[in-house]
């Protein structure tokens, strides 16, 4: 791996840990879940051959550190701290963006704020319940994730809310034993999981409840790509990307694995990403 430049950039309420590899126009990566920066490791490389690649730890994430530790947080705000970077590097150019999970949420608020500031951008499973015609039952689950770790804490919180994302019926799975990962990774999931209490508490309620503006996603389907896992199919993650793409009457793009095929399959993944972002050749 190519050591990427290191940056720090002040944002309202924040400090931004930001990375830089490569050259030509700028694609930025905006993580979703716990993994913060680090989550695009097995692909940042790749991509940089083609594009500046930036990514950064979402605040209150790993190196980006938040004013207030129990400030609330918002879908705008997050989407705010992404355009700061995007005038930071690309200050008169409209950028690629990729977003997964949370993070293709905070790029979707982003298209939607500032489509001047976006070329393209590929949002991987935005997990945008509210855009769902069974929404309660999903406002729900968030409830009960909540309710859950006040009262019994973190790890039966996180049982809560895997088992509510799984296929209806389908018993949910462990996470993975730590003698799976690689070396490198041993810090990365060591900070993954101490973003965990952060992610469940304050970055779930928040994103999860976040509506959309759909009128505005069709005025700007010609520019953004929905996709999903292809082992993520009948998931909660899944289902929202899905119904927009119907609803905008764009194709639903496949890339491999599930919810995080980021991960298990980087190769393929990155090579998806780069042919999206050049319009599907």
């Amino acid at each position: 791996m190519t050591d990427p430049t290191l940056g720090t950039l002040r944002v309202n309420g924040a400090t931004l840990h930001y990375e830089v590899r490569g050259r030509g126009p700028l694609l930025l990566l905006i993580p979703g879940g716990t993994g913060g920066a680090a989550a695009f490791d097995g692909i940042a490389d790749d991509l940089a051959a083609e594009y500046t690649v930036a990514t950064y730890d979402p605040r209150g994430m790993s190196r980006s550190t938040l004013d207030d530790p129990e400030a609330e947080q918002s879908v705008a705000e997050h989407a705010d701290d992404a355009l700061r970077i995007l005038e930071l590097l690309s200050p008169g150019e409209p950028a690629r963006v990729f977003g997964s999970s949370s993070g293709a949420i905070a790029a979707l608020h982003l298209l939607t704020a500032h489509p001047e500031r976006i070329e393209r951008l590929v949002a991987h499973e935005p997990p945008v319940v509210e855009v769902l015609p069974d929404a309660p039952a999903h406002r729900a689950l968030i409830a009960r994730v909540r309710a859950t770790l006040q009262a019994e804490g973190l790890m039966p919180a996180m049982a809560v809310f895997a088992a509510g994302l799984k296929k209806d019926g389908a018993a949910p799975t462990g996470p993975k034993a730590a003698t799976e990962l690689p070396p490198q990774a041993a810090a990365r999931a060591e900070r993954t999981m101490a973003n965990l209490p952060y992610f469940v508490g304050r970055i779930v309620p928040s994103f999860m409840s976040y509506a959309p503006n759909i009128q505005q996603l069709e005025a700007l389907s010609d520019r953004l790509v929905l996709a999903c896992g292809q082992d993520s199919r009948g998931e909660l993650p899944y289902r929202p990307a899905a119904f927009l793409a119907e609803r905008l009457g764009t194709e639903l793009r496949h890339f491999p694995g599930g919810h995080t095929g980021l991960t298990t399959h980087p190769t393929e993944f990155g090579e998806l990403i780069r042919k999206e972002l050049r319009g599907g050749h």
